[in-house]
């Protein structure tokens, strides 16, 4: 039986999705499709606009397999850490014979050669990528041009300015790095662009402009979004749009769980944040994921200007430090991910569970399988957790306080029941 493995994060899920699901299976002739999702957050460094369970069950009714959740470290992680963490996880639970990505390009040759030159790193590379480092270019600058010097190459520089051929780039990197035996497959994105916020004619829109769409659909929007003022549309009006643009099983989840669970917002967390700041000092924000020096020092000189989570965000990037790089570094420091306990995550071998948010029970079979091929326990309960290492169960508790925390925010801004995360059932769909 071979199976297709799948990076996600659902945020949320639409026809492009659905396309990318039915796609890999077809292009590398698999019978099922192993999804590797986010969970409550994702990479952009901004929790998700609804719960991974919620998400998780769009995925599973729409053909998924099977849904596990990418641990929080790596989900939140730069471009880099999130491929390696979820490509570790696929190669590791044993069944898995290929990943298909999404790409602007459709290019799986030229993304490979772009992947060989970061994996290797040569000097003179190197040398341009210091320069360009010196001159003030954010990271993500710097390496497009030092490749477009070192590569005397205009496709290579064009295609690392696409998001999912980025994206596309780190995954094929990770499955170098590790050796990996799984075969990659990448399909073209259809439809929108990745940051485009308007729904597209053609039915694929972005998921950027789906959330954007659904922000208007909450309450207290000011919290989120600035300038002007409007009237709130009826959430059957925003469902009427979104019909043809997601799948009519994710249209009625949309419904039945519209304020009672989503849309959750990057300022909702603000107070938690802010708390978590008014107790530190520049030298102790440094043992977090992403935050440099100069960073820490940003944070805590603009601290007294600190309004909400979204309006801190943009006063405190710089030409060099972007916008994602922000979001990424104080939702660390709001969820206690420091660099040393990743260090020691990746030192480990990256993995030491696999968690499963659910399954498909037509395809209930491969569970059996899973438990007795994969490198890693399969995680079903929490309450099985007291038999991992002391790393791994350190790991899940990391996981466990993000979902506790986003789930209070849920509960807070609609009075729904809060659920511990230890309460919450495996999906059977």
């Amino acid at each position: 039986m071979k199976i297709v493995g799948l990076i996600t994060e659902y945020n949320p899920f639409h026809n492009g999705h659905l396309h990318h699901i039915q796609e890999a299976v077809r292009v590398t002739g698999a019978d099922a499709a192993i999804v590797v999702m986010s969970g409550d957050y994702v990479q952009r460094g901004v929790p998700a606009i609804m719960p991974k369970r919620l998400r998780a069950q769009m995925a599973l009714k729409c053909g998924a397999a099977a849904v596990f959740e990418l641990p929080v470290c790596y989900a939140t992680g730069s471009a880099e850490l999130f491929a390696e963490g979820a490509v570790s996880l696929l190669d590791r639970l044993g069944i898995v014979d290929s990943i298909c990505f999404g790409s602007e390009c459709d290019d799986l040759t030229s993304l490979s050669e772009i992947a060989d030159i970061l994996c290797q790193e040569p000097e003179e590379y190197k040398e341009y990528l210091r320069e360009h480092l010196k001159e003030g270019c954010s990271f993500p600058e710097a390496r497009q041009k030092a490749l477009k010097e070192y590569s005397h190459s205009e496709e290579y520089s064009s295609l690392m300015s696409d998001p999912n051929n980025i994206l596309g780039i780190e995954y094929l990197k990770a499955l170098k790095k590790s050796n990996s035996s799984l075969q990659p497959y990448t399909i073209r994105r259809e439809g929108a662009h990745y940051h485009d916020t308007d729904l597209h004619s053609d039915h694929y829109s972005s998921a950027s402009a789906i959330r954007s769409l659904l922000a208007y659909s909450g309450s207290a929007l000011s919290t989120d979004r600035t300038g002007g003022t409007f009237e709130n549309p009826p959430l059957s009006g925003i469902l009427s749009e979104l019909e043809g643009q997601v799948p009519p099983t994710c249209l009625e989840l949309l419904k039945d769980y519209h304020r009672v669970s989503y849309p959750i917002y990057q300022n909702d967390f603000s107070l938690l944040l802010k708390y978590k700041l008014l107790n530190k000092h520049p030298a102790g924000l440094l043992r977090y994921m992403d935050v440099s020096e100069e960073l820490a020092n940003r944070i805590c000189a603009q601290l007294n200007n600190f309004f909400n989570y979204r309006q801190f965000c943009e006063l405190i990037k710089t030409r060099d430090i972007t916008q994602t790089r922000v979001n990424r570094a104080l939702l660390h420091i709001m969820l206690g991910l420091k660099k040393e306990d990743v260090e020691l995550y990746m030192n480990g071998g990256y993995h030491y569970y696999a968690r499963l948010l659910g399954f498909r029970k037509d395809r209930e079979r491969l569970l059996p399988r899973i438990a007795k091929e994969s490198a890693l326990p399969l995680l079903t309960r929490l309450a099985d957790s007291s038999q991992l290492p002391p790393v791994g169960q350190k790991m899940l508790r990391n996981d466990i306080l993000a979902s506790n925390l986003y789930m209070s925010v849920v509960t807070d801004r609609y009075k729904t029941a809060f659920e511990n995360e230890y309460k919450q059932p495996l999906l059977k769909v």
